[in-house]
C-alpha cells in the first residue's frame, strides 16, 4: 500500500509538467488580441512626445556651438596684433600762416533812412498826378497838383483886408502928428491926444493880423503843389486824379522810400558789446556784409554807424545799424539778411582745418604727423573761428603736418600712410584756404565770397574760442 502510493506520486506529480506545454501550445497557437485604434493613436503621440524635447535641446547645443566656433577668441596678444596692423591711410594738411578775421554773424532787416507818406495838406479836389508808379524822384519834384482857385482867392481876400487896414494906420497916423503940433500949443485936451496915440496902435495890431492872415492863405496856395519832401522811389499810387482828398486820408497818396543809401538792423548779444564799441571809440571803420537768405550770395558791402542806447533785457540783445550805399539795389526795406560784421583781425597767425581740430581725454589736441611716419598726440590752444579755419595760439608751428582724415583710427605713436601729401597741400578739403587780402580781392573781382553756413541759432560768432566738451 505505501509502495502504491509512493508509486503513485511521481505520476500525479509529472501530470503537470505534461500539461504545462499543452497549455502553453494553446496560448501561443491563440491569435493575439488586436489594439483599438485610439490606443494606437495614444501610442504614436507618447512616442512622438519623447524624442521632441530631445531634438529641439539637440538643435540649441549646435547653435550655440556654432556662435562659440565663429566668435573670436580674445586673448593678450590683442596689443600685439594691433601693432602689427597695416598702417592707418589718413589725409593731411599743413600748418599755415596768415590772418585770421574776426566776425559776428547776425540776422539783420533791411530798414529805409526815409520813409514818408505823402498827403495833402489841405482839402480840395486832386486834379494831376505827376509821376508814374516806380520812379526815382528827387527832393522838390513835383507829384500832384490840388485846385488851387479857392486858395488863390482866399489870399487876394486876405491882401485886401491888409491893404485896408493898411490905409486906416496912414490915416490915423496923420491925425497923430497933427494932434500932437497941436497939444505942444495947448489947442487941444491931451486926452484926443492919447485917444489918437491908441488908434494908431489899434490899426498897427490889425495889420499885423493881416499880415499872418496872407501868410497863412500863401501856405495853403503852395500846399496845392505837392511836392517830394525826399529823394527816393515812389511806390503804387493810393489815388486817382479827379478824387478830394483831405489830410485826414490815412492812406495818403503815394509812399516814396530812400532806396540809396539804406540801412540794415540787427541784433548781437550784448558780451560782444565791449569789443565793438570799443572799436568805434577808437574810431576804427567796421566793415558789415550782406548776404541773402541762403547766406551764398553776397548783396551788399557797407559800414557799422552806431549801436543803440540800451539793451534789451528780454533776449540780452543790443541792435545795431550799418548802412549801405546800395548802388546795385539788391537791398529793399524790410528785406531779410545775413549779416557779417568785421570786428577785428589778427595778424600772422597759425591756422589750420577745423576739421584737423580733435578732441578726447587729453582736451583740445591735433594729431601730427612725424618724418617717420608716425603720428603723436599734441595738445593745442585755440583762438577765433572763421569758416574752415581755426586759428592756432599754440601747440602747433608752421609747416608742421596735421591729421584732417582718418583721425578716429589713430593712437600715440601709430603708423600712417599719408594718402597724398601734395593734395592736402593744394586743393584737398584739408587745405588751409587763401588769407583774407586774397578772399577779399576775389570780392572785388566781383566773386562774392559766401559766409560761413548760420546754424539754427543763428546768431553764429566766429570769434568764439572753440571750447567744447572732451570726447572720450
Amino acid at each position: 500500500m505505501d509502495e502504491r502510493l509512493r508509486s503513485a506520486k511521481p505520476r500525479t506529480a509529472r501530470r503537470p509538467r505534461r500539461e504545462e506545454p499543452q497549455a502553453e501550445r494553446r496560448r501561443i497557437e491563440a491569435p493575439p488580441a488586436q489594439p483599438a485604434p485610439l490606443e494606437r493613436q495614444a501610442a504614436r503621440q507618447g512616442r512622438t512626445r519623447g524624442w521632441l524635447p530631445w531634438a529641439i535641446f539637440l538643435l540649441v547645443v549646435a547653435a550655440v556651438g556654432a556662435y562659440l566656433w565663429q566668435r573670436p577668441i580674445a586673448t593678450g596678444e590683442v596689443p600685439h596684433q594691433r601693432r602689427m596692423m597695416q598702417p592707418s591711410s589718413i589725409g593731411i594738411a599743413t600748418v599755415g600762416k596768415g590772418d585770421m578775421d574776426v566776425t559776428l554773424d547776425a540776422l539783420g532787416t533791411v530798414t529805409s533812412l526815409a520813409t514818408v507818406t505823402i498827403k495833402s495838406q489841405i482839402t480840395g479836389q486832386l486834379t494831376e498826378v505827376d509821376f508814374k508808379e516806380g520812379q526815382d524822384v528827387r527832393k522838390g519834384d513835383l507829384l500832384a497838383q490840388i485846385d488851387p482857385r479857392p486858395y488863390q482867392a482866399a489870399l487876394a481876400q486876405a491882401q485886401g483886408q491888409l491893404a485896408r487896414d493898411q490905409a486906416l494906420l496912414n490915416g490915423a497916423q496923420v491925425d497923430l502928428a497933427r494932434y500932437k503940433s497941436l497939444a505942444a500949443q495947448n489947442a487941444i485936451p491931451h486926452q484926443t491926444l492919447d485917444t489918437q496915440i491908441a488908434l494908431v496902435a489899434q490899426y498897427e495890431g490889425t495889420i499885423e493880423a493881416d499880415k499872418a492872415t496872407v501868410q497863412a492863405a500863401t501856405v495853403n496856395l503852395a500846399y496845392c503843389r505837392i511836392v517830394a519832401p525826399v529823394d527816393g522811389r515812389a511806390g503804387l499810387r493810393q489815388v486817382d486824379p479827379g478824387n478830394y482828398v483831405t489830410p485826414s486820408d490815412t492812406s495818403g497818396i503815394v509812399v516814396i522810400t530812400q532806396i540809396q543809401p539804406i540801412s540794415v538792423l540787427f541784433t548781437i548779444p550784448e558780451d560782444e558789446l565791449q569789443a565793438v564799441a570799443q572799436r568805434l571809440h577808437q574810431g576804427a571803420v567796421l566793415p558789415v556784409a550782406a548776404y541773402d537768405r541762403t547766406g551764398e550770395n553776397k548783396l551788399a558791402d557797407g559800414r557799422l554807424e552806431t549801436f543803440d542806447s540800451q539793451i534789451d533785457p528780454t533776449t540780452g540783445t543790443i541792435k545795431l545799424r550799418a548802412t549801405f550805399p546800395n548802388e546795385g539795389r539788391l537791398l529793399y526795406p524790410n528785406q531779410f539778411v545775413n549779416v557779417e560784421l568785421l570786428v577785428d583781425e589778427h595778424k600772422d597767425v597759425a591756422i589750420i582745418p577745423t576739421a584737423a581740430v580733435q578732441r578726447g581725454q587729453p582736451g583740445t589736441f591735433a594729431y601730427v604727423v612725424n618724418a617717420d611716419s608716425t603720428v603723436s598726440v599734441r595738445n593745442i590752444e585755440l583762438g577765433v573761428t572763421n569758416g574752415d579755419r581755426v586759428e592756432v595760439r599754440s601747440g602747433l608751428s608752421t609747416g608742421e603736418r596735421v591729421v584732417v582724415d582718418g583721425a578716429d583710427k589713430l593712437r600715440d605713436g601709430a603708423k600712417v600712410h599719408v594718402r597724398d601729401a601734395k593734395q592736402g597741400q593744394a586743393g584737398s578739403p584739408g587745405q588751409v584756404p587763401a588769407t583774407n587780402q586774397q578772399n577779399r580781392a576775389n570780392g572785388q573781382n566781383g566773386q562774392s565770397a559766401a559766409p560761413p553756413k548760420h546754424n539754427s541759432q543763428r546768431s553764429g560768432k566766429h570769434h568764439r574760442q572753440d571750447s567744447g566738451q572732451a570726447r572720450q
